[in-house]
């Protein structure tokens, strides 16, 4: 591969300090789902002590749906502040603040047993989605800027790699013989305040991003030393030029509201893509697997479900690097599709199986293949993809903007699969899938229809080939926009 030479330590050093935040999203996300009837226990002893009756079952339901879904609440207020940080404080150092909320999120779940109080539980929650949601944004957002547009998509495919690795360190944890259990879960839950620890430590060493310096301070010099420390080499001509081009757009184009993103018939299509994509992600069905596979693979007659769920956290990690390795040769579009119609598909088995447990007791084994190829095909398209694509859609100016919409399109999606999928499972029982597979084949559709490829193209020409659009005012198919970009081959 022609690209391994643009790989450099300070490079590799810079996207594994800031992935670190992506880890704390993937643990926080998974984490609460082990220990469920530990921390249920928990809140009914605190409210007995508390009132001398024991808590009704609705009061107990109410109580562990917020603290589970408070999480995405504070990933949507997170992910919209996004803006108001990076242009002030740049991205590492927005990374670097950030770190606060973690130390104050583990601080109230570590010490929740302690202090008999549920309520610390759940702010502690809400503080590290609030966590979350701005890391969400920050990471994808330095990685881009700080990769060579050769290498843009399979760095970028490393923020999901650190999500899904967390996920997984949550679900390893999480069993009762590691921390999952009485003693220890408050220990499982304040986990949080290891990797941030090793962030404060790891990001002061690395760069401010080259586009940040140079297109918001107006610093060339400094980005100019950047550059070659990341590419190791002293000719980065390319790279600036690729910048300057790109600041000198910007010059023509002001700061961007939110409002403007979609008033603007130049913005209007690419915040359309990129919400319909960060939707085909969080609508896919994907967290109603992950918050409640252990009940899942309950349902589905399987002995020991917490291993099947860490099984699926094998393959989810497994498959993220799969597609690292093959989103820069088979491009962003080919492989969102590919994952979208690979989940339908396995929707579509596991509905099957669920609905004819009851009849042939092996469907169990289909049950477990299905959920497998489920996150599989997750992986390949919808996990990593709509992180980066949001970076390459948009230029410098409306870049924070698009993101923060972004991470609120993704957060607000994840809140409702995340507290409605219970419901939805008790009305539609074995065919619950069904609703998943509808909206799959939507988003397959759309992606056909609308999204280009933007494998190998810079910044500058993938808006390029929207201001076309939008200027042409008639639409082109996703094949002629390819033909915008330098390099289009597949």
């Amino acid at each position: 591969c022609p690209h391994i030479s643009q790989i450099t330590f300070p490079l590799m050093m810079s996207v594994g300090a800031a992935v670190i935040g992506s880890l704390q999203f993937g643990y926080n996300t998974g984490v609460i789902n082990a220990p469920q009837k530990i921390i249920e226990k928990f809140i009914n002893e605190t409210w007995f002590e508390r009132y001398q009756e024991p808590i009704t079952k609705g009061s107990l339901t109410v109580i562990w749906s917020i603290a589970v879904a408070i999480f995405s609440v504070g990933g949507i207020f997170g992910s919209f502040s996004v803006g108001l940080f990076v242009n002030r404080l740049g991205r590492r150092n927005s990374m670097l603040i950030a770190n606060i909320l973690a130390f104050i999120a583990a601080t109230l779940m570590g010490f929740s047993k302690m202090a008999s109080s549920w309520e610390m539980l759940i702010i502690g929650r809400f503080v590290v989605g609030l966590y979350s949601g701005l890391s969400t944004g920050f990471v994808p957002m330095y990685v881009g800027e700080v990769s060579p547009t050769a290498l843009r998509g399979a760095l970028g495919t490393l923020h999901q790699l650190g999500i899904v690795v967390g996920i997984l360190i949550a679900q390893v944890f999480g069993m009762e013989s590691v921390m999952g259990n009485d003693d220890l879960w408050p220990l499982l839950l304040g986990f949080t305040f290891i990797p941030a620890v090793l962030q404060c430590i790891l990001l002061p060493l690395c760069p401010k991003s080259p586009r940040f310096l140079l297109i918001n301070k107006n610093e060339e010099n400094k980005a100019k030393a950047v550059l070659k420390k990341l590419r190791g080499t002293s000719d980065v001509s390319a790279d600036m030029q690729e910048m300057k081009e790109e600041s000198r757009q910007m010059m023509r184009e002001k700061k961007v509201t939110i409002a403007e993103l979609f008033r603007s018939p130049l913005y209007r299509q690419p915040i359309i893509i990129a919400i319909v994509l960060q939707l085909s992600q969080q609508l896919s069905g994907i967290n109603a697997v992950f918050y409640f596979s252990t009940r899942i693979f309950e349902k589905a007659g399987v002995e020991q479900p917490v291993y099947a769920t860490i099984g699926a956290g094998v393959v989810n990690t497994a498959f993220t690097v799969v597609s690292l390795f093959v989103v820069e040769r088979a491009g962003r579009r080919s492989l969102h599709m590919l994952g979208l119609l690979g989940m339908a598909g396995s929707a579509l088995l596991m509905t099957i199986a669920m609905a004819l447990l009851d009849q042939l007791k092996w469907m169990s084994y289909l049950s477990i293949v299905a959920i497998f190829a489920f996150v599989a095909f997750f992986e390949i398209g919808p996990g990593p993809i709509p992180w980066f694509i949001v970076a390459e859609l948009f230029s410098q100016g409306p870049r924070p903007s698009a993101f923060a919409v972004a991470g609120f399109s993704n957060w607000t999606a994840n809140f409702i699969v995340g507290m409605g999928f219970q419901y939805l499972e008790e009305l539609c029982g074995a065919y619950v899938f069904v609703i998943f597979i509808v909206l799959l084949l939507f988003f397959l559709v759309f992606t056909y229809f609308k999204v280009p490829e933007t494998k190998g193209r810079t910044f500058d020409e993938i808006s390029a080939g929207f201001r076309q659009t939008a200027a042409g005012g008639e639409k082109h198919s996703p094949e002629e926009l390819n033909s915008l970009g330098a390099d289009s081959q597949l």
